[in-house]
């Protein structure tokens, strides 16, 4: 049992399964509880088996209490990993794993505990303290980060760096850590506001109040540039991981540092007297990082190509295209950043220009579907490249590495497009005749998010049955991760 448990919450990979596993239950029990779920009379016979307390004028609070609980554990992972790949001294290393662990756990079983099943305000006092527990290990990390000190500097020339040495790629990660620290105030500050003036409210149903309070302005803030920091950490995450390097890495770093610095500073001004312009700031820092994504999948995919047709001496359109979608966990998460921009970026950009020439000439409720699906496509792809790089970390091969990764990528595919199609669908067809339309894509979206669920089950009834093997794969896991560290 100690062995096992060392392997659970010492390693990044037994870290990395915990946190999924923990996502994979929240999401598939109280995805029970969605409007086609409770269509089916599925909610009701869910609410009254687990016995939850469900009072629908409390609906907003739950809600956020659950983002907030994926959320955490989601940035949770998106830590272990960066402290898997980059080089940190071992004390703030162990630091930011352990406050990071006990922070999203209590923050999702309290938090959980307070929405759903009765208001034990305890459990929101915990909750609390999760979410405190995880802003400390944020700040730790940011100093764990600290691109200048010289025990980090690089000399290789293909890689991103001044002339002094600073690795630009770390300093990339750095000014992401930090702003996603600071940008976490966003939401506090509303938060410690309650009882004195300020309620929940959700961001999709005050989009057409003329005026808003400066609260409801940083809650907003808040969720679009947390969404956007978490997308922005597993580019570079997926970089690392790919060991991006090269010409493209060198005009890629500067671009995502100064991206992700003028967002911010977007994002930040809404609650300002800046608020007329910020939207115009939000784009010119958008665009860099989303330039910066691009080259990495330029150069990714020029990769992958050279590598699968390195024996050949002129191969073909077709050949080079069989060695770019060989592999589907290295081709799929480049591809999802380019889906991502079909299905979210670029809805979203063209939503934001032609808002009130389009958008606001539709009812409120097409508006409000058109948010709600953004957020949600653009949450479902990181998921899916996140469980990508955990696939190859965890080592899959042959047919079940092709059944995995393509999987992942069909079924995700097939259920964010037709959410996008879904979205935009009074752009082409009228609500008197929507209705065969949208039952078409109400199966589609339900097909392909339900049999991802059943994948991320079986490959979790997978990872459970080999820990109580005795020499199962997770001895290998935990023996190759101590073997590296001693490398390091």
């Amino acid at each position: 049992m100690k062995e096992r448990f060392n392997y659970l919450f010492n390693s990044t990979k037994g870290l990395i399964l915990v946190a999924i596993a923990m996502i994979g239950i929240e999401t598939a029990v109280w995805g029970m509880l969605s409007g086609p779920m409770a269509e089916m009379g599925v909610r009701e016979v869910v609410i009254k088996l687990v016995g939850m307390d469900i009072v629908q004028a409390e609906r907003e609070g739950r809600i956020i209490i659950l983002y907030h609980s994926i959320a955490m554990a989601v940035i949770a992972i998106e830590t272990y990993m960066v402290t898997g790949l980059l080089k940190m001294k071992e004390f703030f290393k162990l630091s930011v794993r352990v406050l990071i662990t006990v922070g999203y756990i209590l923050t999702m079983v309290f938090g959980m505990g307070f929405a759903y099943f009765g208001r034990n305000w305890a459990f929101h006092g915990l909750y609390i303290t999760g979410l405190s527990l995880i802003f400390f290990a944020g700040v730790l990390l940011c100093i764990a980060l600290w691109p200048w000190n010289p025990e980090y500097y690089i000399t290789d020339k293909d890689y991103a760096r001044t002339k002094k040495g600073v690795d630009l790629e770390r300093v990339a990660f750095f000014t992401t850590a930090v702003t996603t620290v600071i940008s976490a105030l966003f939401g506090a500050v509303p938060g410690s506001f309650y009882g004195n003036g300020f309620e929940t409210f959700l961001a999709e149903n005050i989009i057409r109040l003329p005026h808003k309070t400066t609260m409801e302005y940083s809650v907003i803030g808040h969720l679009h540039i947390m969404l956007a920091l978490i997308a922005i950490m597993i580019t570079l995450i997926i970089g690392r991981w790919l060991n991006f390097k090269g010409i493209w890495h060198k005009i890629a770093m500067p671009l995502m540092i100064l991206g992700c610095i003028v967002l911010n500073l977007g994002v930040w001004g809404v609650v300002t007297p800046l608020e007329p312009i910020a939207h115009m700031i939000i784009y010119v820092g958008a665009t860099p990082s989303m330039l910066a994504a691009l080259f990495l999948l330029i150069w990714s995919w020029n990769n992958l190509i050279k590598e699968g047709t390195a024996h050949l001496a002129k191969p073909t359109f077709l050949q080079k295209l069989g060695a770019l979608v060989y592999d589907p966990l290295k081709f799929g998460p480049t591809w999802q950043m380019l889906f991502m921009n079909f299905t979210t970026s670029g809805i979203g950009i063209f939503m934001a220009i032609r808002l009130d020439e389009i958008f606001r000439m539709w009812p409120a409720r097409e508006e409000r579907i058109e948010l709600t699906g953004h957020w949600h496509a653009l949450s479902a792809i990181i998921a899916t490249i996140i469980l990508m790089y955990y696939g190859d970390m965890l080592g899959l091969k042959g047919k079940v590495r092709q059944i995995y990764g393509w999987s992942i990528i069909f079924l995700s595919d097939l259920a964010l497009g037709a959410v996008t199609v879904f979205e935009m669908k009074r752009l082409f067809i009228s609500e008197a005749e929507q209705q065969p339309l949208v039952n078409t894509l109400m199966y589609m979206i339900d097909f392909g998010l339900g049999f991802l669920l059943v994948l991320l089950a079986i490959v979790m009834v997978w990872r459970l049955t080999d820990l109580f093997k005795p020499k199962g794969r997770w001895t290998e896991e935990a023996t190759h991760e101590l073997a590296e560290e001693v490398a390091k």
